[in-house]
Order: structure tokens, then sequence, then C-alpha cells
């Protein structure tokens, strides 16, 4: 039997599986690929620099550009060397992250002749509001991995479509995915429709990501703890996002043209990536 290779999307998940008691290597896929420039499919050298380049940026340089092509190389070469050398079965949620990522690394497959098995979870029992794989035990995700299944010819089709329209950001394509009919990956009309109302709001220019922090504010939350918990109750599960994402959000509210907020402590920008300063020692309010 060839060795297993789980892939998933997040830090959090990718430790728990490796305690799970699953036999196996777990590797951790990284990246934002519900954004930022790229090509659809397997990745030509320009692209991997743009998305070193983006991903820096979108991590207010928490991230070295570095250090991110060095990551994106390691782990395209990961899967390459996957290739007839690995049982490869793919943990993914329904969030627009992870559904973004889960057709990326499928349409990189089927270039590839590499088949997978696939889990893709949009619950669990007694995990209420379920956000995703980063929730569960060691003990609750190795009980569902007998529900996983081979990918069929139909969804590595399907998932080229998706992987196109998010590279293209097709804005047309995207309406027609999240109205799509029994599609073959059965998550994706409902990601896709939360990726449309993270695009700017006619009216107002913002996002839906940055509405919600703006009325968390409004209604007395200063701290980025407390926007957190406010923006995460009045958005509807499965959560795409994380603190990254959201303070990237409020920092713009911050350096629009007139500012949308006020950004308070050590700081002009809210950290977006853990040691660059102390969370606690900053405060946001809505711009005078």
């Amino acid at each position: 039997m060839k060795p297993i290779l789980h892939i998933t999307s997040g830090d959090i998940a990718g430790e728990r599986l490796a305690n799970s008691g699953l036999a196996g290597e777990v590797f951790v896929w990284h990246d934002i690929l519900y954004d930022g420039p790229r090509n659809p499919g397997w990745p030509a050298d320009d692209t991997l620099s743009a998305r070193a380049r983006f991903l820096e940026a979108v991590t207010g340089g928490g991230l070295d550009r570095d250090f991110v092509r060095e990551t994106l190389d390691g782990q395209y070469a990961r899967l390459a060397a996957a290739q007839g050398n690995a049982h490869i079965v793919l943990w993914f949620d329904a969030c627009l992250f992870d559904q973004a990522m889960l057709c990326h690394i499928l349409a990189c497959m089927k270039a590839r002749g590499i088949a997978a098995e696939l889990i893709c979870l949009d619950s669990f029992p007694g995990v209420v509001p379920f956000n995703g794989l980063g929730q569960l035990s060691p003990a609750q995700l190795a009980s569902v991995y007998d529900r996983r299944t081979m990918v069929t010819a139909d969804q590595f089709l399907f998932a080229e479509r998706v992987e196109r329209a998010f590279a293209g950001q097709d804005r047309r394509e995207f309406a027609a995915l999240a109205t799509c009919a029994d599609p073959p990956l059965p998550w994706i009309p409902a990601a896709v429709a939360r990726w449309l109302k993270e695009q700017p709001d006619p009216p107002t220019g913002l996002s839906l990501l940055q509405r919600l922090a703006l009325a968390a504010m409004q209604t007395g939350c200063t701290s980025p703890a407390e926007i957190y918990a406010a923006v995460a109750a009045n958005d509807a599960p499965p959560q795409f996002w994380g603190d990254t994402t959201l303070w990237a959000a409020i920092n713009a509210l911050a350096e629009r043209h007139p500012p949308l907020a006020r950004i308070a402590g050590p700081l002009p920008r809210l950290p977006q990536w853990h040691g660059i300063a102390d969370l606690t020692l900053f405060r946001v309010y809505p711009a005078e």
C-alpha cells in the first residue's frame, strides 16, 4: 500500500489530524485562493512571485515575500512528488476559504493525473455553529475518516470551472455558480455567494466584513477581541475569515478618504501577524 498523505487547510486542523491516530503524513496547504493575482491551475513562476507579493501585502508585512515564495514552492513540489507515490486524502470544510483552496488543489491534481479521496464537512453533531475542521478534536476528526469518497471525474471538471472563476474573478461566472443546482461539489454555491457579498457594496463601497466591523464599533465594541466576537456572531457560518483578514478589513476602514474608523494604539494599523505588537493595546472607534 502507498503511504497516506492527508492535505488540509489550517494549522489547527493539521495539528489535530496529526494527533488523531490516523496513519499517514499531514500536510497543511497555505494560501488565500479566493483572492489575489494568479492563473488557474498549476501556477507558473510569475504567478508564484505575484502571490508572494500579494500575501506579504495582505498580512501587513507579517509574512515576508521570500518566506512565502519558499513555502509556495515547497507545497507544489510536495504535491508533485505525491504523484504515484502516495494515497492522498483531502480534508476540507464548507467555508469560502476551504472551497476555493479545494478547487485549486483539485485543478492542480487533475492537470497531473493525481487521484484523491475527499472528506468535506459542513456540520458535526453538537458543534454549533460549525465553522470548520479546526473546531473538532483529534478523536472527532478520526470519527469521520470512514466517510471519505474518491474524487470523481465530474468533481475534477467542476473544480476546474470554479478555479477559473476565482483566478479570473469572473463575476458573471460567480453568479452562475452561486445558483448552480446539484453541483458535483455541493458546498460551492454557498461559498461563492459569500464571496459575492464580500465585493464592495455599491451604496457604500464596503465589503460585508467591513460593514459588520463598522456596525460592531458603532454599538460600542472598541477592543479588537470585542469586534471579532461581534462580527463572528453576525456573519452566517461557516466563517471563512480569521483575525488577519478582519484586521485588514478594519485597517482599510481607517485608511479610507475620509476614514470610517480610527485606530488608537502603538501602531497606526492593527497588527496582522503575531509578534508585531500586543493586540490588547489597541482600541478602534468609528471615525468622528
